[in-house]
């Protein structure tokens, strides 16, 4: 069964790819900042994304919703939890957030019907 996560995360990992073959010292410094940031300390990785996800609906960022959805999932977070993820996102973004709060719901409910956790 494919579906957008699926989907999202094969055209993520094509592309991330494509990029880092460049020889181009400030895109890879930048990717690897991004991936120690997500890196256990002392904050958890749980927490982190979790932190990554309000910043994303925040700034209404779709792949970014996704990818983060996809990581809280993937490192133990519960749909309740997600639920308040999404209502500080809300809070702190306003009404606006609405329609990335919709697409977030989109990539849980695919998470938990067993689609891809990448």
């Amino acid at each position: 069964m494919s579906g957008k996560n699926d989907e999202f995360a094969d055209f993520r990992e094509r592309m991330n790819q494509r990029i880092l073959e460049q020889d181009n010292q400030v895109v890879k410094r930048f990717f690897s900042l991004d991936s120690q940031t997500y890196r256990d300390g002392a904050l958890d990785v749980k927490t982190k994304e979790m932190l990554g996800l309000v910043a994303s609906m925040v700034l209404r960022c779709d792949d970014c919703i996704r990818y983060h959805v996809n990581q809280a999932h993937a490192a133990g977070v519960t749909r309740d939890e997600f639920f308040e993820v999404f209502q500080v996102g809300l809070v702190v973004g306003g009404s606006i957030v609405i329609p990335h709060l919709r697409r977030a719901v989109d990539a849980l409910d695919e998470l938990e019907q067993g689609g891809a956790e990448s």
